[in-house]
């Protein structure tokens, strides 16, 4: 299953600024920020297959992940160990 999840961008290279880190509830990976230019640090946002692919508010953020939690492996299949 793909999913897009959301997380909070906590880091972006400063030499390569469509590069960054995203936390989704304490799993941190590597995102490319490409299709969301507008995308800062402490932002939130949707990432489908390593690609953050839209902006979301906290709220919406916060929203989204406890449905994904409420589906049993949902979150492991698509974040990995």
């Amino acid at each position: 299953m793909c999913l897009g999840v959301p997380g909070r961008i906590v880091a972006i290279d400063a030499e390569e600024p469509w590069l960054g880190t995203v936390d989704f509830d304490g799993v941190q990976r590597p995102v490319c920020l490409a299709y969301t230019p507008e995308a800062r640090l402490g932002d939130y946002v949707i990432v489908h297959v390593g690609f953050a692919i839209s902006r979301v508010d906290e709220d919406e953020a916060a929203r989204t992940f406890a449905v994904l939690k409420a589906m049993p492996d949902a979150l492991a299949g698509e974040l990995g160990p």
